[in-house]
């Protein structure tokens, strides 16, 4: 017989509800965490597996409703450990669990592999009282395995869909199961993780926020790489103020990521000291619509253009800028360098059993199983096996050089002392590959809905270790303009 209590709650009251509502409702005793994630996880069979079916989680954590019971006595006896305790959160499948979940990139490959410990991500969730709800589906090898590839496809998930449009408008990747599940209100807020636009992407098309942090905010181990360079975990949630406290639970140096040791003044910081409404006002913007803006739809770039005019109403400055680099002719060759070497480094450690240890094992795999893991064919895994995976390459060098000067000396960085700007603002997620390849933050917020429905936002960029800057900015959009709505055709049929 079903819970009436749990039922009248999840129709009335967990609709995008936020953390501090749950927070809220389980310090007066209204829920327990136990109940949360006994209503979560009936959203999760009720939509995602059934009725729209959007496919975004790929696995339930079996050990979720005991942690909650656990957090729940916690809180009983101790208090709360911070805005997190108790409140469920899903993260990406390429991000290490030492439990009874596995972690497979998407491929059939890894489907059996658990973690020998938890990833940094996934100790700090616990250590904040998070419940790790589940794992979410993802585009296989975040989108590094082939050309022509659907966002949101793998082998061992299948298709997330959009849930504003599923079938219909693209999901976004590679965190596609993460963008989706958190904007039909599958958990409070999911991990993602970005090389680049894997966070910003699937925010911007589901109507989430999404921070893409600077490359060393967050410690990288336990995560599959693509590479070092540019990978980055990050939060995705409905508010900024949700993705702020998931963000201030992942934050934190790690001897074994020497790149966290860059971080040396945002450590132990609380992100949510940064949420001004009215912190917009007095500050300069440079929008940089150019080559970007022509490449979106014309409904989107009407949502975009009324953005960028209410951020002026707002009090910014805004001006238009052009971005040096901005037409460069940019490659992958530094992921396709790094991703045998970064890849088999994480391959390595794996249990011995799956016989997997190598990128050259998971083509082989794939090539004996062909029926169902080649859908799409490997061509980019079989490209960057070619290389010779000691990154002594003259080319690898040659092209990091590179990238790195164009996206900082000549592209983030430059503009923003160019036309002293506080910011840099992109239309969508649209000219995210420049922040990422210098490994810089970005964070992307809601800002409205074309007329058939399909999401858009903006995205504010700054240099290294500028967060505090950018969460500013985009609560002062958000506050003001309220832009997300729940998909509500999605959310008449989870009722």
């Amino acid at each position: 017989m079903e819970n009436p209590k749990l039922k009248r709650l999840s129709e009335e009251w967990l609709e995008e509800a936020t953390i501090d509502s749950m927070q809220e409702k389980m310090e007066t005793g209204e829920i327990t965490s136990k109940e949360l994630v006994l209503m979560y996880l009936n959203r999760i069979a009720t939509v995602d597996k059934n009725g729209p079916a959007i496919n975004s989680v790929i696995e339930v954590n079996p050990d979720a409703v005991h942690i909650a019971t656990a957090l729940d006595a916690e809180r009983r006896h101790h208090g709360r450990r911070g805005p997190l305790h108790g409140i469920p959160v899903l993260i990406k499948d390429n991000i290490d669990t030492n439990d009874k979940m596995h972690t497979s990139a998407g491929s059939l490959a890894l489907e059996n592999s658990i973690a020998r410990e938890d990833s940094f991500v996934a100790a700090q969730l616990r250590m904040a009282g998070a419940v790790i709800l589940g794992k979410t589906n993802m585009t296989e090898w975040a989108n590094f395995m082939t050309e022509g590839m659907p966002n949101g496809y793998s082998s061992r998930g299948g298709q997330v869909l959009n849930p504003y449009g599923p079938g219909i408008f693209d999901v976004g990747g590679s965190s596609s199961g993460s963008g989706a599940a958190i904007a039909a209100n599958l958990a409070a807020a999911a991990v993602g993780t970005e090389t680049s636009g894997s966070i910003l992407s699937p925010a911007s098309q589901n109507s989430l926020v999404g921070i893409k942090p600077t490359v060393g905010l967050i410690s990288r181990r336990g995560i599959i790489p693509i590479a070092h360079t540019q990978d980055t975990a990050g939060p995705m949630a409905r508010t900024v103020k949700d993705a702020v406290y998931l963000l201030t639970a992942l934050v934190g140096m790690d001897a074994q990521d020497p790149v966290t040791l860059t971080n040396t003044r945002l450590q132990e910081t609380d992100f949510a000291d940064f949420l001004d409404s009215g912190a917009l006002k007095g500050t300069r913007l440079g929008v940089a619509k150019n080559p970007y803006f022509d490449s979106l739809s014309e409904g989107k770039q009407s949502v975009i253009s009324q953005a960028f005019e209410r951020l002026a109403e707002m009090g910014a400055e805004v001006i238009d800028v052009v971005i040096p680099s901005a037409g460069a002719e940019w490659s992958y060759d530094v992921l396709t360098y790094e991703f045998k070497a970064d890849l088999n480094a994480y391959l390595n450690k794996l249990d011995p059993k799956l016989n997997i240890r190598s990128l050259a094992d998971v083509i082989k795999f794939n090539n004996e199983n062909s029926g169902r893991t080649l859908k799409y064919g490997q061509s980019i895994l079989m490209e960057s096996d070619e290389t010779s995976g000691t990154l002594t390459d003259e080319k690898y060098i040659k092209v990091l050089e590179r990238d790195m000067y164009l996206s900082t000396e000549q592209g983030i960085d430059f503009v923003l002392k160019e036309h002293s700007l506080d910011a840099v603002v992109f239309p969508h997620y649209f000219g995210c590959a420049i922040p990422a390849k210098a490994g810089y933050p970005s964070i992307t917020v809601p800002a409205g809905f074309t007329p058939d429905g399909e999401p858009a936002g903006i995205t504010f960029t700054g240099t290294a270790y500028s967060e505090p800057t950018l969460i500013k900015l985009a609560y002062s959009f958000e506050q003001d303009t309220r832009a997300r709505k729940a998909p509500s055709a999605f959310s008449i049929m989870a009722r």
